[in-house]
């Protein structure tokens, strides 16, 4: 099966996940598909091929020579956002990619115009939507990819290769990715996230993450007889979101700089609740911020009174390039392996987090490589057959790297 219609095949299922859910996988039909990609990685050969109950997929292509040689593994995740549906996927391929308009449906135009990195791919043939669902490239280009890699080397045993793993993942949309991976059965010492963006794109750092939870206690009084006695938790709400610094937000950052954000407000008189997201690539910083918010409830907390405002804060993964900084050669045979495939590396910073972040912080150092997919998340995503063999060539080539480093 080549390359384009093995991720096409993969595009016909639907497997969005949900963060409304305590299950793992958080949603059912994340297993159908699991399943059809259990089976088929044994029917391509690929050995200790074993499926959890959680929906974790394992697999080992074994190595072909007696040297001793490392154990290096490649990770990508099976579930599409909840951002947008992914059910009935419709996609079609534009061949030879002139720079134009992309009519997805009547009314529904992919223009670069609005999209400017569709001029990136011209004369290439693209993979695009219908403009009534997300198209899944994030992350089942990265599995086709992988899987195609695997079946390569599978078929050309004149490359001497150590033992590569492969592993397949749920929820990673939703935070819950690495959760459950089980780093001691994967045995590799080292591996990568075939889960990046465009050609060349490169990353080990990323921000460090927080979750915040705010709470505020508001007294009910009939407003008619409230003076002296109200205390309306819906304006302190808004107070406190206003003593937070009010360009340190998502629309007005970019590159390394850090921000709050208000992810959503529960309020009435009597209580508030309010969702906040703490991110910054900068350890000190990250501390800083969760000890700003900390330090604007004791301050509300003196004005209205002891227990008045409480935040419960959660840290979620750290910046990789702390691991990563430990085990350069892990970055510098990517570097190599996608020089030899004529493929400029883009280094640059995740705004946002990988599994391999949190993998790295549990001994298994992770970076981040493109699988050619552009404008994750939503109906104007595309991905670019050619960029996608390049994917391939440069798993390949880490492989034959490690072998002879």
């Amino acid at each position: 099966m080549d390359l384009i219609q093995r991720f096409l095949n993969y595009t016909q299922f639907d497997t969005q996940s949900t963060e409304d859910s305590q299950t793992v996988p958080s949603t059912a039909k994340q297993l159908i598909f699991a399943k059809y990609l259990r089976d088929e990685l044994v029917k391509e050969g690929l050995q200790d091929v074993e499926m959890d109950e959680q929906g974790y997929i394992y697999a080992t292509l074994p190595a072909n020579t007696s040297k001793k040689l490392p154990t290096i593994g490649f990770i990508s995740h099976y579930d599409t956002s909840p951002d947008c549906s992914g059910a009935d996927i419709k996609p079609r391929i534009v061949s030879s990619y002139d720079g134009g308009d992309i009519v997805l449906s009547e009314g529904i135009v992919s223009s670069p115009k609005k999209f400017p990195e569709l001029l990136q791919h011209v004369g290439e043939d693209l993979i695009v939507t219908d403009g009534h669902t997300l198209l899944g490239a994030d992350d089942k280009a990265g599995i086709a990819e992988i899987v195609q890699a695997m079946c390569y080397l599978r078929g050309h045993q004149e490359i001497e290769h150590g033992t590569v793993r492969v592993a397949f993942n749920p929820d990673e949309e939703i935070g819950m990715g690495a959760h459950h991976f089980n780093v001691e059965k994967f045995g590799c010492e080292w591996g990568y996230t075939i889960d990046g963006g465009d050609l060349g794109e490169l990353e080990y750092e990323n921000f460090n993450a927080a979750g915040a939870k705010v709470l505020i206690k508001g007294v009910s009084v009939h407003t008619g007889y409230a003076k002296g006695k109200m205390m309306n938790a819906s304006r302190l709400a808004c107070e406190y979101q206003s003593l937070l610094p009010a360009q340190e937000i998502p629309e007005e950052t970019e590159g390394y700089e850090g921000f709050f954000h208000l992810l959503g407000m529960e309020t009435c008189c009597e209580r508030a609740k309010l969702s906040y997201i703490i991110r910054d690539h900068d350890r000190e910083r990250f501390e800083k911020r969760k000890q700003l918010m900390l330090t604007l409830a004791e301050k509300m907390n003196q004005k209205y009174g002891a227990g008045t405002v409480t935040v419960d804060l959660r840290d979620q993964y750290f910046n990789m390039k702390e691991q990563i900084d430990k085990h350069q050669y892990v970055v510098d045979i990517a570097f190599e392996a996608m020089r030899q495939a004529n493929v400029a590396p883009k280094v640059q910073p995740i705004r946002g987090g990988t599994d391999g972040a949190q993998l790295s912080f549990r001994g298994l150092p992770c970076p981040n490589l493109f699988a050619g997919g552009v404008n994750f998340h939503g109906p104007h995503e595309f991905v670019s057959c050619q960029v996608m063999q390049k994917a391939v060539d440069v798993i390949v080539n880490i492989v034959k790297l490690t072998a002879n480093k």
